[in-house]
């Protein structure tokens, strides 16, 4: 798995982003809480 993401990097581009896109995940990352009970894991958005 190694050799498939070092062999190509010259010819990545590198896109702009944004300021509305940023914010969006920024925000949502705060909102998005994970709780884990035994072997659950609950994934819940804050809204």
């Amino acid at each position: 798995m190694e050799k498939i993401y070092t062999r190509d990097q010259q010819h990545c581009k590198l896109t702009k982003t944004s300021p509305e896109t940023i914010r969006f995940l920024l925000n949502f990352s705060k909102s998005l809480r994970v709780m884990e009970y035994k072997s659950f894991s609950f994934e819940s958005i804050l809204n």
